[in-house]
C-alpha cells in the first residue's frame, strides 16, 4: 500500500451523489415535509473516511449546475470531502438534458420495510464521459492510496461504465489499491438486460479489483455465484456459506486480496442481528454486535461497514481489527437519520472496545 507521504488522498471515491428527500416518521406518499440529505454509495464511503475517520479524501462525480446542485454541494462541503474534481455540467432550464438526482426515502418501521423511490434519469453524473477526468493527475501525480468505486456508478450508463474501467485501470497501474461495492440495484438493470448484464458487467470490473464488498443478493443476482443459504444472516450456516462462496470467487479472480460483507438476521426493520465476515489470504474472519442492533435508518450500513474496514486497512491494523471497526462503524451509522455516518472515531473506537450504550457524560 502507498504510504501516506507520497499521495495526496488516502481515498478517493468515484460515483453519483444525490439529494435524498427523508419524510421522518411518515411514508414518502402522504408526507407534506421532507428533511434533505446527501448520499450516494461511493460516497457515503469517502464522507465517513474524513468526517469521522479524519482521513483525506475526495470525490470524483458531476453536477448539473443549478440551485439543486448547489444545495448537494454544500452538504457535501459540510462534511469535509474535497470537490475539486467535481464537474458542473450546463442547465437547460428545466431539466430536459441533465439534471440532479433525486432519492426519496422512507426508513421503515417495525414490520413496514424501508422504501426508497429514484428520481435520476439523465442526472449529471450519468453522462460523464470516459476522457472527462484526469485520472493520471487524481490517482498517480496527486496521488490516492486508496480508490472506490461501485456497480450503481457502473450501471447508470455505458459511458460510466466506461468512465469505472479507466479510473480502475489508472489506479491499478499507479499502485493504489482498487475497491469495488457490487451494490446490485434491480431498478438500475431492469432496462439494460437485469441481472444477466449486471453480471457480465462486474465480471469485467471485478478483474481490475482488489478488494470486493458485496452482499447475498450483490453476490448472487450481480455476479453470478451461488450463496447456499446466504440468507441465514449471520449465524454459522450464513458465514460456512460464504466462505464457501467467497473462496470460489477468489479461486475464479486470483487478483483479489479480501472479500468483504456485511451480514444481518432481520427480525424487523427496526431491529437487526448485525456482522461482518471477509475472506483474505485464504482464511475467513467474522465478527458481529452481541445483542440485536435497534436501527433508526439502515440506509447507508453497508457502506458505513466498508468504510471503517477500509480505515483500518489504511492505518495498518491487522485485518480481524479492521473487521471489527466495520462492523462498529455500520451499526453506529443506521443509529442516525441521513445516508452519511454521523459517528465519531471515539464512538466507533470504544464499540470495537466492548463499550456499552450507556450515558457518556
Amino acid at each position: 500500500m502507498r504510504t501516506p507521504q507520497e499521495c495526496q488522498w488516502d481515498l478517493v471515491a468515484l460515483g453519483e451523489v444525490m439529494l435524498r428527500l427523508d419524510p421522518g416518521d411518515v411514508r414518502v406518499a402522504t408526507a407534506r415535509n421532507f428533511t434533505v440529505w446527501e448520499g450516494g454509495g461511493e460516497y457515503n464511503v469517502a464522507r465517513a473516511l474524513k468526517a469521522c475517520f479524519g482521513l483525506r479524501t475526495a470525490v470524483v462525480t458531476a453536477f448539473a449546475d443549478n440551485p439543486v446542485g448547489h444545495l448537494i454541494e454544500g452538504l457535501v462541503l459540510q462534511g469535509g470531502v474535497d470537490m475539486s474534481h467535481v464537474r458542473w455540467a450546463p442547465f437547460d432550464g428545466i431539466g430536459r438534458n441533465v439534471r440532479n438526482g433525486l432519492n426519496f426515502t422512507e426508513r421503515g418501521f417495525g414490520v413496514r420495510a424501508a422504501l426508497g423511490c429514484s428520481d435520476r434519469a439523465n442526472s449529471a453524473a450519468s453522462q460523464l464521459q470516459p476522457g472527462q477526468i484526469d485520472w493520471e493527475r487524481v490517482v498517480s501525480t496527486e496521488g490516492a492510496r486508496w480508490f472506490h468505486t461501485g456497480g450503481i456508478f457502473a450501471a447508470l450508463s455505458e459511458s460510466t461504465l466506461g468512465v469505472v474501467e479507466e479510473a480502475m485501470t489508472a489506479s491499478r497501474r499507479a499502485g493504489t489499491v482498487v475497491s469495488y461495492d457490487l451494490n446490485f440495484r434491480p431498478s438500475l438493470w431492469k432496462a439494460a438486460g437485469s441481472s444477466e448484464r449486471a453480471a457480465e458487467v462486474n465480471r469485467r470490473l471485478v478483474a481490475l479489483t482488489d478488494v470486493l464488498f458485496g452482499n447475498e443478493e450483490d453476490f448472487t443476482a450481480g455476479l453470478g455465484f451461488e450463496v447456499v443459504g446466504g440468507d441465514a444472516g449471520y449465524s454459522a450456516l450464513g458465514i460456512e456459506s460464504y466462505a464457501a462462496m467467497m473462496t470460489k470467487v477468489a479461486g475464479e479472480f486470483p487478483n483479489i486480496k479480501l472479500i468483504a460483507t456485511s451480514l444481518r438476521t432481520v427480525r424487523t426493520a427496526s431491529r437487526n442481528h448485525w456482522g461482518g465476515i471477509c475472506w483474505a489470504g485464504g482464511e475467513v474472519f467474522s465478527n458481529a454486535i452481541p445483542e440485536d442492533l435497534e436501527i433508526f435508518d439502515r440506509v447507508g450500513g453497508g457502506d458505513g461497514f466498508a468504510s471503517g474496514l477500509i480505515y483500518g486497512m489504511l492505518s495498518g491494523k491487522p485485518i480481524e481489527e479492521s473487521l471489527r471497526y466495520g462492523v462498529a462503524h455500520g451499526a453506529l451509522a443506521m443509529t442516525t437519520p441521513g445516508d452519511t455516518s454521523m459517528a465519531t472515531l471515539a464512538e466507533v473506537s470504544r464499540l470495537v472496545a466492548g463499550g456499552s450504550a450507556r450515558v457518556v457524560r
